[in-house]
């Protein structure tokens, strides 16, 4: 699990908490400190076992099948 503070232009690693089972979702978190108040952007991406990570951009298709890209989120820190 990693976090980008800057649109994906560098990653840290995040601190994964104990899992809940095999194939449940697992919680993480990440300690961060924001230079300044005011909005910014937060990314979140995951690698599996075998190395393979979460494209930042989606292959567009009707249904949204495979939807698994990265998508920005935005914060507003006071």
């Amino acid at each position: 699990m990693e976090v980008s503070t800057d649109w994906g232009k560098t990653w840290q690693l995040a601190n994964l908490l104990a899992p809940h089972g095999r194939y449940a979702w697992r919680q993480w978190e990440f300690v961060w400190q924001p230079r300044t108040p005011g909005r910014t952007t937060l990314m979140t991406r995951a690698t599996d076992s075998e190395g393979n990570t979460q494209p930042l951009s989606v292959n567009w298709n009707y249904r949204g099948y495979a939807n698994n890209a990265v998508f920005p989120v935005p914060v507003e820190v006071r």
